[in-house]
């Protein structure tokens, strides 16, 4: 079995080796080199000639790739990647990031992650958007953290941000999301979700010499509807159902054309149902919180036996660094918390949590009297499965929270911050 070394390199259009000489250490940057013509023939084969060794794939390990030469005999790369890719990150634009991913995104980079360089926050600061999220980020930050307040389908206003802060890394959560939302107003989503994506991805490939990475955030719900087994995974066919998975499918497939089409360095993660702090208050798990809090109805769709994978926001924000840091470009990870459960359980278990935190008033029923089924939504999606296992086995992250510990720090956070959350109004 014959080993080589191997650096492999995300250059800015073409992807390519280098073969590292065993004696001297010498790199050939220009030809992919075996030990015998055959093989450098099958290796050249395998792998397009790199043109620009600047822009290095982003983590330091090793991977062993077994592939059969055409005699039989298998060929074993040690592929050795040797920098990480958060030192070519510079100025990440965020967009979207006074959302609720997003803000918790800029929040983990700035306050846990240690990333020195500086972030640019684009946000339209539509009615999911809130500028308070990150006040104290600004405050602290002044020098890293920058907001400027932008619409992604205005050209003119991102090509702006692009030639004033020197972009060379954009992590794109910029979206209309609200599935209700998209059923009477699908139009925003169109203009969001595929337009804006489209104007970000010009600019980048315009810029694509200056450019290290676009990571595009996206969504299970691209994939469909599941049945009561199997799990979605990066190969599964897409069959969105509402206006917004079909849009956020679209710009699924945009970022992928333009990484094949253009050799543009990306990478995609589909995430399963978020949860935690910051999130809008007409969302699943808020609205819960709020109606048990202020003893009102607490609405259900259809028999509430819906499913889906539930995820903590942190943990998505550790996974979405992870890919950006050590994904392999032009690949997409799907992200998980290996969480599922049913809407009526997710109800059941904030009431409790909520009545062994705050002591019930006499002649109150517990929190779970509340629940009242509603009508169901045009389209709703049966169950989500999300099977993240490249992830894990490739970049080795998992979600850290279960869904109890994960809702119990959600629910302290919201019974912290009830003026935000409108709990208090």
């Amino acid at each position: 079995m014959k080993i080589l070394d191997v650096f492999v390199v995300m250059p800015n259009h073409v992807h390519g080796i280098i073969i590292i000489n065993k004696t001297n250490g010498s790199a050939d940057t220009t030809s992919a080199t075996g030990n015998t013509d055959v093989e450098t023939q099958y290796f050249a084969s395998l792998l397009r000639i790199i043109r620009n060794e600047h822009y290095l794939l982003n983590q330091i390990r090793n991977i062993h790739l077994i592939s059969q030469s055409k005699n039989g005999i298998p060929y074993t790369i040690k592929i050795i990647l040797v920098q990480e890719c958060e030192e070519l990150m510079k100025n990440i634009l965020v967009t979207g990031g006074c959302g609720f991913i997003g803000t918790n995104f800029i929040r983990y980079l700035l306050l846990e992650a240690g990333f020195t360089g500086k972030i640019i926050n684009a946000d339209k600061l539509t009615y999911a958007g809130n500028p308070q999220n990150l006040c104290d980020i600004a405050e602290k930050f002044p020098k890293q953290y920058i907001f400027v307040k932008a619409d992604i389908s205005d050209i003119k206003a991102i090509s702006s941000i692009f030639a004033d802060h020197k972009i060379d890394t954009i992590c794109h959560f910029a979206a209309e999301s609200h599935v209700d939302r998209s059923i009477t107003q699908p139009g925003a989503f169109i203009k969001t979700n595929i337009i804006g994506t489209y104007n970000l991805l010009e600019l980048f490939r315009k810029n694509s010499d200056k450019m290290v990475l676009f990571h595009h955030v996206s969504t299970d719900e691209v994939y469909g509807s599941l049945g009561n087994e199997g799990f979605f995974t990066e190969n599964t066919a897409y069959k969105p159902s509402s206006p917004y998975s079909a849009s956020k499918a679209s710009s699924d497939h945009l970022v992928r054309a333009y990484s094949i089409t253009y050799g543009l360095p990306v990478t995609i993660s589909n995430s399963s149902n978020n949860y935690g702090p910051y999130q809008f208050p007409e969302k699943l798990v808020p609205v819960i919180i709020r109606n048990a809090l202020r003893r009102k109805p607490i609405p259900v769709y259809g028999d509430g036996q819906n499913i889906r994978d539930w995820l903590f926001v942190k943990d998505h924000c550790k996974a979405i660094w992870t890919v950006m840091q050590k994904g392999v470009r032009g690949k997409t990870y799907n992200i998980g918390g290996a969480c599922e459960k049913q809407n009526i359980h997710v109800v059941k278990t904030i009431c409790n949590i909520l009545d062994d935190m705050i002591p019930l008033v006499s002649g109150k029923g517990p929190r779970t009297d509340l629940i009242t089924f509603v009508k169901d939504r045009p389209g709703h999606d049966r169950r989500y499965g999300i099977d993240f296992s490249k992830l894990k086995n490739e970049l080795a992250w998992t979600p850290k929270e279960s869904f109890e510990t994960g809702m119990k720090k959600t629910i302290e956070w919201y019974l912290a911050n009830q003026r935000w959350a409108g709990i208090n109004s």
